[in-house]
């Protein structure tokens, strides 16, 4: 090279500079790839790397013929990558546009690169759509619109079994009912898939490395039937519409094996849109609820004397008396509705005498009148599945006072639950057995098949099976012509039940104006097939709301519509009787 026209000076200047850059080079390949390689290598790796969570589809909930309660869709949040989309492809861009109904201005400016806090934004939601649309969209093969996959809970029912079912609130907590006291067989595990992606976001399926897949939840079937369930929510429209409660309860079971049926609560909610309604309507007052039962309660005292031998059906009692000496001491005996002077006890129990029910308590005494109140499921929890269940009331022998031993057997100093009276009334259907109430049957899996049974069944005698037909027996009674819940009779089949109206303290204060009015009971009385139970809370009536007058004629409708559905053949007319000794 000539250097006539470089100085010696200018040469050794640029010698030095291009060296000293160059090993400013080296000391920064130096420091990059040798001192600081780990770090770097480790960045680049988290850069790259994406673990990529795969949300398992919830289980179903299902009735015991297999019908949706409560189901699981997937949705398709769509979206984009601003920084990917090619803007020019305006045909693509007008399909989308079509396919999301939205103006093609509009989604193109939504696409439009943009930057947030000094950084490209990598993400713009579009729609929230379905499997089909988004199969679509793909085919449409716009680069950098893609989407993700999500499940959304929906009850096709509406506000049907919402206290039993339950919901999923909106972070998708499962938060009462079924959906949470079964949620770990309902949700499934959750899969992840560990892959690499570009610069551009996409999957590098070369370096994909594990990818453990979701595993679906199981699904769950109950006891109850969806017809039956219609049956009473129906009904309890109706006593609602003409009624106007403050609140009001039905219960429907299998008295054999303490199968629930159908169970309904007033007011109610949707599960669909839970956030539209008082949070007090998510309260199942079947459960959580008590109350003082009043007359229904009578059938204890009763079983429990005739069990005990110290009467039998036709025992007379004075109801005329007004006050009656226990343990030295002169108790005024409750009123009833107008004298009946004496009568036997399947009269008691048909006319429903509070001061019969009184002095059959005081003849078992407080300690057995408690034991038998407790037997028959009194005062604890029934062991309901879905939790949110109140003990109910029935206070120890040495808390009463001179008065508890005439008011208990009446249904009064004891608070009791729906669920507790009606299980009692269950009892005597079952020939004298308690069993716990029975609503969770199995889990199933994707192909509903049973893997597991659920609810192992409890049961234990209370009286003897003697006992509890002669009790069946003078309960029907109370259905007949001059028993206190003729409304409840139902055409052609013996009923048996117990009608209850009790006032509610009110200010301190027993009200004669506000009342709960229930009915309990059973048919075919002699074989029972089915336990209904109606309890209404403050009935907007003209005069008292007697349980006979608001509880009974529900009783009789849902019944009614059960026959048919349940197959309910009436067995009087099947019953073998003697002719002759020959």
């Amino acid at each position: 090279m000539s250097r006539v026209c470089i100085t010696g000076t200018r040469f050794h200047f640029c010698t030095v500079v291009v060296v000293a850059g160059f090993l400013v080079i080296c000391a920064r390949l130096y420091f990059l790839q040798v001192l600081e390689a780990e770090t770097i290598a480790a960045e680049g790796h988290s850069v790259r790397k994406r673990l990529v969570p795969m949300e398992p589809k919830r289980g179903d909930i299902l009735d015991r013929n297999g019908t949706l309660l409560a189901g699981t869709r997937s949705r398709i949040l769509l979206g984009a990558d601003p920084a990917v989309v090619d803007l020019e492809e305006t045909e693509k861009l007008a399909l989308l546009a079509g396919m999301l109904d939205v103006g093609f201005s509009s989604l193109k400016a939504k696409l439009a690169p943009r930057e947030r806090d000094g950084r490209p934004v990598r993400w713009v939601p579009l729609a929230e759509i379905g499997e089909d649309l988004y199969a679509s969209v793909e085919a449409v093969g716009l680069e950098g619109v893609y989407g993700n996959r999500r499940y959304h809970r929906y009850y096709p029912g509406k506000e049907m079994a919402a206290h039993l079912i339950g919901f999923i609130n909106k972070e998708q907590v499962p938060v009462m009912g079924v959906e949470r006291a079964l949620n770990y067989y309902l949700e499934g595990q959750r899969g992840w898939l560990e892959t690499e992606v570009d610069g551009q976001r996409r999957e590098m399926a070369a370096f994909r490395e594990r990818k453990v897949e979701a595993r679906d939840g199981l699904h769950v079937r109950l006891s109850i039937d969806l017809f039956v369930q219609s049956v009473i929510e129906d009904a309890l429209d109706e006593l609602v519409d003409e009624m106007e409660p403050e609140g009001a309860s039905i219960i429907v079971s299998d008295p054999a094996s303490g199968e629930i049926l159908g169970l309904a609560n007033h007011p109610t909610f949707d599960p669909n849109s839970f956030w539209d309604y008082p949070l007090g309507n998510q309260r199942n007052r079947v459960v959580s609820d008590q109350y003082e039962p009043g007359s229904t309660f009578k059938i204890v005292p009763v079983a429990a004397a005739l069990e005990e031998g110290l009467v039998d059906a036709d025992s007379l009692i004075d109801c005329s008396r007004e006050r009656v000496f226990f343990n030295g001491v002169n108790i005024p005996m409750p009123r009833d509705h107008r004298d009946l002077g004496t009568i036997p006890v399947r009269t008691v129990v048909s006319k429903s005498s509070n001061r019969g029910a009184a002095q059959l308590g005081m003849l078992l005494g407080e300690k057995r009148l408690f034991a038998y109140a407790d037997r028959f499921g009194f005062g604890k929890e029934s062991g309901w599945p879905l939790g949110g269940e109140a003990g109910g009331d029935l206070p120890e022998v040495e808390a009463w006072d001179g008065y508890t031993i005439s008011r208990l057997p009446t249904g009064y100093a004891v608070g009791a639950t729906p669920m507790q009276v009606h299980l009692a009334m269950a009892t005597l259907a079952n020939d004298g057995v308690w069993i716990k109430p029975r609503l969770l049957e199995a889990i199933l899996d994707r192909e509903n098949v049973k893997v597991l049974d659920l609810e192992p069944e409890k049961r234990e005698r209370v009286v003897s099976k003697e006992t509890a037909r002669l009790m069946k027996r003078m309960l029907s009674g109370v259905a007949g012509p001059e028993g206190t819940a003729r409304r409840a009779a139902i055409p052609g089949y013996a009923v048996a039940g117990k009608t209850g109206t009790s006032r509610k303290i009110m200010e301190g204060r027993y009200s004669s104006r506000h009342h709960v009015a229930s009915f309990s009971g059973f048919f075919p009385a002699s074989e029972p097939e089915v336990v209904i139970t109606v309890v209404v809370d403050e009935a907007k009536i003209a005069g008292p709301a007697y349980g006979g007058l608001v509880a009974a004629p529900v009783f009789r409708g849902i019944g009614e519509q059960l026959i048919p559905h349940l197959g309910i053949r009436k067995p009087e007319e099947w019953e073998p009787f003697i002719v002759s000794n020959d």
